[in-house]
């Protein structure tokens, strides 16, 4: 059966609408036209340690020698938030890492290693703390090889001497003896 084009009269029946509800090329106009994706504005995030300030706070440390709630926060801070980088996320010690961190840059800022005049205390300080995690990365790693190093030769000379414990024989066992 061939197919037939539809009239209006046939969409009036089908629809039990009257002529005057016809569909017009104005009507397409609306759907023919591109869409313009509005852009979302991100929100600018406000800086959890800004730099000006926490250069200020340094350079007033090394005139009084005291140290600020504000600028023991921002060391804190920026040990913390690197911690959180994509980098460094997954680590099992991660705690480990912004102790490690910290101290690293309190040490820095006790022995006055920063001077103001040549750059920015933030990015100076934060390239301490990454570096202090990636010096953790590498003991952990050094520690961890040295203790399956040690497991391994442990089990090859129980192996090898036949001195194995009984429980881990049984799991090395693949054929089982029955006495009839």
């Amino acid at each position: 059966m061939p197919l037939k084009k539809l009239t209006n009269k046939d969409l009036e029946e089908i629809n039990g609408a009257s002529a005057s509800a016809s569909v017009s090329e104005e009507d397409f106009k609306d759907f023919t036209k591109p869409k313009i994706k509005k852009k979302r504005g991100r929100k600018k995030k406000e800086n959890y340690v800004d730099p000006k300030i926490f250069s200020d706070q340094i350079v007033q440390f090394y005139e009084d020698e005291i140290l600020s709630e504000e600028l023991g926060k921002a060391i804190s801070d920026i040990a913390t938030r690197l911690g959180f980088a994509p980098n460094f996320i997954n680590y099992t010690y991660k705690e480990e890492m912004i102790g490690d961190a910290t101290e690293k840059m309190f040490k820095a800022l006790w022995n006055k290693k920063f001077t103001p005049e040549k750059g920015n205390a933030f990015s100076y300080y934060t390239k301490i703390a990454f570096n202090a995690f990636c010096n953790r990365i590498k003991k952990e790693k050094r520690s961890r090889e040295a203790i399956l190093g040690y497991q391994s030769e442990v089990y090859e000379t129980l192996i090898h001497s036949g001195n194995m414990p009984d429980d881990q024989l049984d799991d090395c066992d693949t054929e089982a003896t029955y006495d009839n």
